[in-house]
């Protein structure tokens, strides 16, 4: 079957720029690659299709020559000797090249065990803490305990025996990394792996330290002091600089993630910066007025509560809510509802008292209809 053209295979025109060229292969080679296609031969081929055309396209001087004299110039007569069907090509330093060090492992998203040969920050870590109602508000102290993995001070770090250092692999020269080229059907493949002596470390402890037995770190229990600014909400965090995982090959240390949990409060609800609270009154009292005592997160306050205050009233209490987090000179307010409180039971002496307001009042309850048996009764007394 004759070959396609290699900008029709790219989906380019001629006058595409490097920007361009690199621009397409890079979304077929997202596509077919076979690692994101396991087992299709018609996606290997397309793959193999399109690094062969960027292989060419690519390369100001083999484009140059494609232009003049198109697929002939690489059939081996053309002084191209092996650039038709990828003889001996390192396909692998095409890739890397293209894409960075990570190579196709960066786009499809681990696969891969090449690590990064420098030191590398460790991981954060996460810590969940559950704390009162009022300590978010006004802010404390606590002391937490934790198990991680921490550097070894017996080796300080190293993995190898006091007085002992760790060698360079003679392997990979203490890169951590070796290249493997395999014969497959798209012609010689070049790829990097970790290297079979060190595992990717690039030195090997001959001697290893006989506390955390070469790994340089061990589990420790550690204790510290966060603290908890006012006006911390529910599943906010506290960040603690170094205190997480320590790094790799002298990185720095991750950091330790403080999730705050909030205890719910019996009285109060929580919305934002503003503190919300029910208060319960008689029919009295929203009636004529009272002088209460209201609930605030500071403690008991006096409120005059007006004459003829209506079910499911609100006021505000400016400044009373929680502060911000941020600016603990700004502060939320409190919202108080008032609940009218009806009785369930009352005595016969309250109950004529009401209906006596109520004939006042004009609203005088409608007393049920007379029934049969309370006819009967009044024709015979």
């Amino acid at each position: 079957m004759a070959k396609r053209d290699y900008y029709e295979v790219l989906g380019i025109n001629k006058g595409a720029t490097d920007a361009d060229i690199k621009k397409a292969y890079r979304k077929l080679a997202k596509k077919y690659h076979p690692d994101a296609n396991p087992n299709n031969q018609e996606a290997e081929a397309k793959f193999k299709e399109a690094t062969e055309a960027y292989e060419v396209l690519s390369d100001e001087k083999k484009r140059q020559t494609y232009d003049q004299f198109g697929h002939a110039a690489f059939d081996g007569a053309g002084g191209f000797s092996g650039g038709g069907n990828f003889s001996g090509m390192d396909m692998g330093d095409i890739f890397e090249s293209f894409f960075g060090g990570g190579g196709f492992s960066d786009i499809f998203g681990g696969g891969s065990s090449r690590r990064r040969r420098g030191p590398s920050r460790g991981a954060d870590l996460q810590y969940n803490l559950t704390i009162d109602f009022e300590e978010a508000i006004f802010g404390c102290k606590k002391e937490i305990s934790f198990q991680a993995d921490d550097k070894c001070d017996n080796c300080n770090g190293t993995g190898a025996k006091p007085g002992t250092y760790a060698q360079t692999c003679p392997t990979c020269g203490g890169s951590g990394q070796e290249r493997v080229v395999q014969q497959t059907m798209l012609g010689a493949m070049t790829t990097v792996t970790d290297c079979r002596t060190c595992h990717g470390e690039g030195k090997i402890i001959k001697e290893p330290c006989n506390v955390c037995n070469g790994k340089g770190k061990v589990r420790k229990t550690r204790n510290i002091i966060v603290d908890i600014p006012k006006g911390i909400n529910q599943g906010q965090s506290i960040r603690k600089a170094g205190m997480g995982a320590p790094g790799e090959k002298g990185g720095p240390n991750g950091d330790l993630l403080v999730a705050i949990n909030i205890r719910p409060h019996k009285t109060f609800v929580r919305q934002n910066n503003d503190i919300y609270v029910e208060v319960p009154i008689s029919i009295i009292q929203a009636t004529l007025g009272d002088e209460i005592k209201v609930p605030t997160i500071e403690g008991e306050e006096n409120y005059t509560l007006k004459p003829g205050t209506q079910p499911e009233t609100t006021v505000t209490l400016k400044n009373k809510g929680v502060f911000n987090v941020r600016n603990p000179k700004l502060r939320g307010d409190q919202i108080i509802k008032f609940k009218v409180v009806v009785p369930t039971k009352i005595s016969e002496h309250q109950k004529d008292l009401l209906m006596k307001f109520a004939a006042e009042d004009g609203t005088t309850p409608t007393t049920k209809k007379e029934g049969f048996f309370d006819k009967v009764k009044k024709h015979f007394d």
